[in-house]
């Protein structure tokens, strides 16, 4: 591994609890402990705790907020509350996803949660577009953990009273056994769950605090990528890019019905212009048959060999016990029930277009925005 790699504040923790660790988005991050596997079914069954420090923690704030956001993003942003979540997307001026994130509004300022692999470009952008009279922090001295899982409530409510009063996509401040912690219910794996933003300089005792519960067991980034594809959630990087509209990606309900017709946001004449016509290609989901996993990279070709298309993701589904993969195909063939043939490696493998998620989801949905 690179020197330049950088380390988690759960470095230690992680290796001491027997984490295999490899370079991830610019760090060296724990890939399992026990098993993908069984760490997969651990956080369907219970609950989960990862460690996603790498990602991007920013506030911004200042005069005009909502609006200035909204140059940048195709949300509403003037309809979200205060402790709300909302998933947006960052677009360049083609309508392509620069990234993902979620923005909450806390008080008078938003808290954006972006990748870690591109946080550093995300700053650079916003700091460019954003006016003089907006302001933006990037708060390198905060950790963030995921609890996800159905038992992640029962965990965590023990620790951290007044939890269980959160809807799917809300948020407030709350004490984990002492430590001062901003805890959202939202999450990557299609489960209800959590995401705790602490101090990196508490996160060890607060990482303690939920182990030491029965229910809670540290989960790697092979088992969050497993989770989060079953889930039919794209990933940055791999089935978003700078080259992908929203559209294209099936992340439609991304763009608010304000912005949709008014447009106001980078790309926004493409993106009304593909909402009316339609696109070219489009992102689905696919069940492969047999037993053998497909993965990104493999081709969606046609009935003369050409390449029509590209999986994005692809792997085996612990849950469903088959493969799975994500794919950009024409979208002439994205109706559920399409045949498609894939190429990976000379070898071709047949696969049907079938609804996502392919699990289906298990989010908190009292009281969600």
């Amino acid at each position: 591994m690179s020197e330049a790699e950088k380390t988690l504040p759960l470095d230690q923790w992680h290796r001491s609890r027997g984490a295999r660790m490899v370079p991830f988005a610019g760090y060296h991050m724990p890939i399992q402990y026990e098993g993908i596997m069984a760490e997969h079914r651990w956080t369907r069954e219970s609950a989960g705790l990862f460690d996603v420090s790498h990602m991007g923690q920013l506030t911004i704030a200042g005069s005009e907020l909502d609006a200035a956001l909204e140059r940048l993003l195709p949300a509403d942003m003037s309809l979200v509350k205060d402790g709300r979540l909302r998933y947006s997307l960052l677009l360049n001026d083609h309508g392509g996803i620069i990234d993902d994130l979620m923005a909450t509004r806390r008080g008078d300022t938003f808290y954006l949660v972006v990748n870690g692999a591109t946080k550093e470009g995300d700053i650079a952008h916003l700091q460019q577009r954003l006016p003089g009279t907006v302001a933006l922090t990037h708060m390198t001295e905060q950790a963030l953990l995921a609890l996800q899982g159905p038992k992640a409530e029962q965990a965590l409510s023990r620790i951290a009273p007044g939890v269980e009063e959160l809807g799917f996509m809300t948020g407030g401040s709350f004490s984990i056994g002492g430590v001062d912690a901003w805890i959202s219910r939202s999450g990557y794996t299609g489960e209800d769950g959590f995401e705790i933003s602490v101090s990196a300089a508490d996160v060890t005792r607060a990482a303690d605090l939920l182990t030491e519960q029965a229910e809670v067991k540290p989960i790697g980034l092979g088992a969050r990528d497993s989770l989060r594809l079953e889930a039919g959630l794209p990933l940055y990087g791999h089935d978003l890019d700078e080259q992908t509209t929203p559209v294209e990606a099936d992340l439609t309900f991304a763009l608010s019905k304000r912005r949709r017709a008014e447009g106001g946001f980078p790309g926004a004449q493409r993106i009304q212009l593909e909402l009316e016509q339609g696109t070219i290609t489009r992102r689905v989901g696919l069940a492969v048959e047999g037993r053998q996993p497909v993965r990104e990279g493999a081709m969606v070709v046609d009935g003369e060999g050409n390449d029509i298309g590209r999986v994005t993701s692809g792997g085996f589904s612990p849950m469903l016990e088959a493969p799975i993969a994500m794919a950009y195909v024409p979208a002439a063939m994205a109706a559920p029930g399409t045949q498609i043939t894939l190429s990976q490696r000379a070898k071709l493998f047949q696969a049907r277009v079938v609804p996502t998620p392919f699990v289906p989801h298990r989010y908190h949905r009292k009281g969600a925005a």
